[in-house]
């Protein structure tokens, strides 16, 4: 007789859970956040490996002391130091790891990895960032939007503007709305625009998701502005040169948040990043150090509502 596997829960798309589950993810991580104490033994005597392909500073700091404050005990390894990086395949990694260790975190370069690994994994995977989304980012934006705007998880009457490149954190937002209820609207050019499947299927399971390449129309009345990194690791490596990189630029220098830009906004609106953020390229400094910019509050948030998600993944 075929042995049946158990069900495993990974965490690679915001898109994979329901609107109840996400939101219960969000109250768990703030509840975290509210008395740590609570989670000291949840992941007692679990051993967690965090797998980098991709250089890291949020992402790692964030997941290793998760990993310490819930009890367990964090395992680092990148392209150096494990056989991923020298030839041996996703399955086999992942079907070995499985004997070792009892979750598996990844930061990838493409997304088709941490598929292949979680469909070979016994254990659950935690997608940490690929080129096609960035779910953990975006659950820790989801959970500061809430303690800013939406403290009983109510986004009905929420705007999101996203200025900037179509991404893989653009992506994960656009999910996002889909279950979270928020209006969503990302000004983009019409050369860097978000993956149109993506958009596509949000929008068919009830998301309210505009796209325009002009950012006083997306920004118009947001409750919530959001922009990320114009030179991220996934546009260029370093045989990009010079003049690719200042056409880049151009492209999306209009999508700059400025200050007067952000007075489009609602009056009381929000700015967001998830970081590193290069003042005078997505936004000015203005924007980045002023009152509006919650950019801190997000990047603690990470270590919270990861928690959260490893907490949601090992059934603790």
């Amino acid at each position: 007789m075929k042995e049946v596997k158990p069900m495993i829960k990974h965490f690679l798309n915001i898109a994979d859970y329901s609107s109840d589950q996400l939101k219960q993810i969000i109250r768990d991580a703030l509840a975290l956040k509210s008395s740590p104490d609570r989670g000291n033994n949840m992941l007692n005597a679990k051993t967690i490996a965090l797998l980098f392909e991709k250089p890291s500073t949020r992402t790692r700091i964030s997941f290793e002391v998760g990993v310490h404050q819930l009890g367990g005990a964090p395992i680092v390894l990148d392209n150096k130091s494990m056989q991923l990086g020298r030839g041996e395949t996703v399955a086999d990694t992942a079907k070995v790891m499985s004997r070792y260790v009892d979750a598996i975190m990844i930061r990838a370069d493409s997304h088709d990895t941490v598929l292949e690994l979680a469909d070979h994994a016994a254990i659950p995977v935690i997608n940490g960032l690929t080129d096609q989304s960035h779910p953990c980012q975006v659950m820790a934006d989801v959970m500061t939007v809430a303690e800013y705007k939406a403290p009983d998880l109510n986004f009905a009457n929420i705007k999101v503007a996203w200025l900037g490149e179509g991404n893989n954190v653009s992506h994960s937002w656009i999910e996002a709305a889909a279950r979270f209820g928020f209006t969503l609207s990302l000004a983009t050019p019409d050369q860097l625009q978000p993956d149109a499947n993506i958009i596509a299927k949000a929008q068919a399971e009830g998301g309210a998701i505009t796209l325009t390449n002009d950012p006083a129309d997306a920004i118009k009345d947001a409750d919530v502005v959001v922009t990320d990194t114009w030179l991220s690791m996934s546009n260029f490596g370093s045989a990009s040169g010079q003049k690719d990189i200042d056409a880049h630029k151009d492209k999306l220098t209009p999508y700059r948040v400025t200050a007067i830009r952000m007075k489009e906004a609602a009056a009381d609106a929000i700015f967001m990043h998830c970081l590193p953020v290069y003042r005078g390229n997505e936004a000015d400094a203005e924007v980045v150090d002023g009152a509006q910019s919650v950019i801190w509050d997000e990047a603690e948030n990470r270590l919270h509502v990861q928690k959260a998600i490893m907490c949601f993944c090992l059934n603790s």
